[in-house]
């Protein structure tokens, strides 16, 4: 047992869209991110998720409004929503999700996603 460093954790890399696992709880990864540009529609059918913004501003795109988290921030987004974040400037967020979960949920991409979520 030791603390975790969340700033320095974060200083140890710079791909976007590429979460970092931190740590593990009741079968959730705690997980960092660096996030910049748009990524893909997509849903995850059987597990909610929860972002917590850390550094920048996040946009979260919904099939009825566009959510704006600031730092400090958090959302929980049930299973089978449909939703899609966007960072116009570079965010850094922390993620709560079941160790199974996919990043890009039901929507495979060969450049986005992410069958492992290397330990930082």
């Amino acid at each position: 047992m030791e603390a975790i460093n969340l700033k320095e954790k974060l200083s140890k890399f710079s791909d976007h869209w590429s979460p970092k696992t931190v740590g593990e709880l009741n079968g959730q990864k705690v997980l960092l991110a660096k996030l910049k540009g748009e990524f893909v529609w997509h849903k995850h059918d059987n597990e909610d998720e929860l972002f917590q913004v850390i550094r920048g501003v996040l946009k979260i795109e919904f099939e009825d409004k566009t959510l704006t988290l600031q730092p400090g921030e958090i959302v929980i987004i049930p299973k089978g929503t449909l939703h899609k974040p966007i960072a116009e400037e570079e965010v850094e967020v922390m993620l709560f999700e079941p160790i199974e979960t996919l990043n890009t949920g039901n929507a495979v991409d060969s450049g986005l996603t992410k069958t492992e979520n290397p330990k930082i």
